[in-house]
C-alpha cells in the first residue's frame, strides 16, 4: 500500500494541473470568476446570520452567540466534505475518455475533486477570519496549531471515501442518488446547526460514532470557543480511523481498477 502511495507522487504535477483545470472550469464564463470563491461563503454566512438573528433568534443557547458564526465553523468544512464525495461518485463515469487510456492513473481523478474542494475551503477561511475579528471572538493562538491537523485528518478521510465511492459507483450507478440523501441525513446527524450538548444523552452516544461529529467539533472548538483544545484524543482516534478508511478505499479502488474501462 505504501508503494502505491509513493507511486502517486510521480503524478503530483498531473494532479496540480488537473486541480487548476477543475478550478478554472468551475468559473469559466462567469463575470466574477474566482472572486465567487470568496463571495459564496460570504453570502452563506450572511444568510445564516439573517436567519438566526432575525427569523429564529431564540433557538440556540446564549453561549453559542454569534450562532451564525458557530454554524459557519462547521458548515465550511462540511461543504468541502459533501461536495467532494458527490463529485467523486461521478468523476470516473464522466471522465471515461481518460479512463480508457491504458497509462492514465484513474485514482488521480477522485483525489483531484477532493483537492479542488480543499482549495475552495481555504478560500472561505479569510471570510471566516474576518467575521471572527468583527464579532471579537477570542481565538487562542496555541489552539490554531491544531487547525492544520484537523484539516489533514479531514483530507485523509475524504480521500479514502472518495476513492471507495468513485470505484463502486462505476458498477452501481444508483450510488450517487443514494449518496445525496445519505449526506443529508449525515449533515443532520452532525452537530453543526446545533451543539452536541443539546442532543439527548441517548442520541449523543450515536452522534459520537459519527467521525464528522468530532471534526466539526474540533473546528468549532479551535476557531470559535476560545478555550484550550481538550478533545484532541478523540480527534487523533478519528485520524487513525481515517487512515483505515483510506487504506480500504484505495484497496477497493485498486481491486476494481481493471474493470473501469469496460464499465464507463
Amino acid at each position: 500500500m505504501l508503494s502505491s502511495f509513493r507511486h502517486l507522487l510521480r503524478y503530483r504535477a498531473l494532479i496540480q494541473s488537473l486541480v487548476a483545470r477543475e478550478l478554472k472550469a468551475r468559473y469559466r464564463g462567469s463575470v466574477l470568476g474566482f472572486f465567487w470563491s470568496f463571495v459564496n461563503p460570504l453570502l452563506l454566512l450572511l444568510v445564516y446570520s439573517f436567519v438566526f438573528t432575525v427569523v429564529l433568534p431564540d433557538v440556540h443557547p446564549a453561549e453559542l452567540e454569534p450562532f451564525a458564526l458557530f454554524m459557519f465553523c462547521g458548515i465550511l468544512p462540511w461543504t468541502w466534505f459533501s461536495s467532494s464525495l458527490l463529485e467523486a461518485s461521478n468523476v470516473l463515469i464522466a471522465s471515461g475518455n481518460l479512463i480508457r487510456k491504458v497509462l492514465f492513473p484513474a485514482e488521480v481523478l477522485p483525489i483531484v475533486t477532493v483537492l479542488a474542494g480543499l482549495v475552495h475551503f481555504c478560500f472561505g477561511l479569510p471570510i471566516l477570519a474576518a467575521f471572527l475579528v468583527y464579532y471579537n471572538v477570542p481565538v487562542v493562538m496555541t489552539d490554531l496549531l491544531w487547525f492544520p491537523v484537523v484539516a489533514l485528518i479531514q483530507l485523509v478521510l475524504t480521500v479514502g471515501l472518495a476513492l471507495l465511492l468513485s470505484a463502486l459507483a462505476v458498477h452501481f450507478r444508483d450510488i450517487r442518488d443514494l449518496l445525496a440523501n445519505l449526506l443529508t441525513l449525515w449533515f443532520f446527524a452532525t452537530p453543526i446547526i446545533y451543539a452536541l450538548s443539546q442532543a439527548p444523552p441517548s442520541v449523543r452516544r450515536f452522534l459520537n460514532l459519527n467521525p464528522f461529529t468530532h471534526l466539526a467539533g474540533a473546528y468549532q472548538e479551535v476557531l470559535f470557543r476560545g478555550g484550550p483544545f481538550t478533545d484532541w484524543r478523540r480527534l487523533l482516534t478519528v485520524g487513525a480511523a481515517s487512515l483505515v478508511v483510506l487504506t480500504i478505499g484505495y484497496a477497493v479502488f485498486d481491486r476494481l481498477r481493471d474493470t473501469f474501462a469496460e464499465e464507463v
